[in-house]
């Protein structure tokens, strides 16, 4: 796989799952904290892409 396509199914999936984590608190997924959170899921994301890109 290409390092671009583990970077975007990284970021997908960090910033999915960093949108639904103010949902743990009672908080709405559209929320200013979802925001946050989505942002924050895509650049972990970004990096476990690239570190999955390096291992192999």
């Amino acid at each position: 796989m290409s390092a671009k396509t583990l970077i975007w199914i990284g970021v997908f999936v960090g910033s999915t799952l960093g949108g639904f984590i103010p949902t743990l608190w009672g908080d709405s997924a559209f929320s200013f904290s979802a925001i946050i959170w989505s942002t924050v899921g895509g650049l972990a994301g970004i990096w476990v892409g690239f570190k999955l890109y390096h291992m192999f």
